[in-house]
């Protein structure tokens, strides 16, 4: 049986799940579409030397996490993709609040040894606090480079890097290497923030953050950095919703630098997090690797669908699947 399977399996034994049909559908459909997300506590039980058993319950309490900060994203963002417009505000609300509940009681009830039960839980939920003030903060829309940061290192890092701290914790791994998988996984989480910021930016038709005025790093940058175009792209950055405009601002990210910035932050953070990685004293460290070098494949992607020419550090970095 695969870690997905056990994972339904666990949550299925939730009492509240068993009667709440609407949990069931999602956590299925979930676990259908095996997210790489939920192997994370798989490997960082297996980096301390644990079995996939062990890590089971911090799947489980992270697959619900996940599904509780999407449902909320969902209704911040009015995605149009979000099941608030097929059960209403309420019950999507209701089902992010009963979701999150129930990882935290896969965790209260798994038989684990009580200190490391405690320390599971507290900190997940450090991570769902975290996450709800990097909510909050996502809804004011970041002014600047130092707000984006603040947003990034509360909304989308902390999910990663417990996620690797909790699954070593499930593997009797020490506090000190769980600590440092908590950073590694930490600098991984906000790869993945920039890389969607580009992904995102450089999509046709317009995606949501040119159309609601979201600042992603791109954007941001091209809006505050004193480059020639910046009052062309604060004018067409008003009429987004028009193809030529849109193709003409994207443009200029490219020309002034915005996409290579980000692409520098990509990078930085892969060196940072090879550091970390380098100084774990671990059993087998190639998984954490290739989990690491796999967002490199779909920036280099990017670069390719741009036409653009790739830097000489990217084209360095191994070609991992992503």
């Amino acid at each position: 049986m695969d870690i997905y399977s056990q994972t339904v399996d666990c949550l299925m034994g939730v009492p509240i799940v068993n009667l709440w049909p609407e949990m069931q559908s999602i956590i299925k459909r979930n676990a259908s579409k095996k997210p790489s997300e939920w192997r994370l506590p798989v490997l960082g039980c297996e980096a301390v030397g644990g079995q996939l058993e062990q890590a089971t319950p911090a799947v489980a309490a992270i697959a619900c996490m996940q599904v509780s900060i999407v449902l909320i994203d969902d209704m911040l963002d009015d995605d149009p993709r979000g099941i608030h417009h097929r059960l209403g505000m309420p019950g999507a609300a209701n089902l992010a609040v009963a979701f999150q509940a129930a990882g935290l009681e896969v965790i209260a009830n798994c038989k684990v040894q009580e200190k490391v039960k405690m320390a599971v839980l507290e900190n997940l939920n450090r991570m769902m606090m975290t996450t709800a003030l990097g909510q909050h903060l996502d809804v004011q829309n970041p002014p600047d480079e130092m707000a984006y940061w603040k947003l990034v290192r509360t909304k989308s890092s902390p999910f990663f890097g417990t996620a690797l701290l909790i699954g070593a914790l499930m593997g009797n791994g020490s506090d000190e290497t769980a600590a440092f998988l908590n950073q590694f996984g930490e600098l991984y989480g906000e790869m993945i923030q920039i890389y969607d910021d580009l992904h995102d930016t450089m999509t046709v038709p317009a995606n949501p953050d040119w159309i609601l005025g979201r600042s992603s790093l791109p954007i941001l940058y091209a809006q505050v950095v004193n480059h020639k175009d910046k009052a062309r792209f604060l004018k067409l950055h008003q009429e987004i919703a028009d193809p030529a405009a849109l193709k003409e601002a994207q443009t200029i990210l490219v020309r002034c630098g915005a996409i290579s910035y980000c692409v520098d932050q990509i990078l930085q953070r892969h060196q940072a997090a090879r550091k970390i990685l380098d100084a774990m004293t671990i059993q087998d460290k190639g998984k954490l690797e290739d989990l690491l070098d796999g967002i490199i494949k779909p920036v280099k992607s990017l670069f390719n669908t741009l036409d653009l020419q790739m830097p000489q550090s990217l084209l360095s970095l191994p070609n991992q699947p992503g």
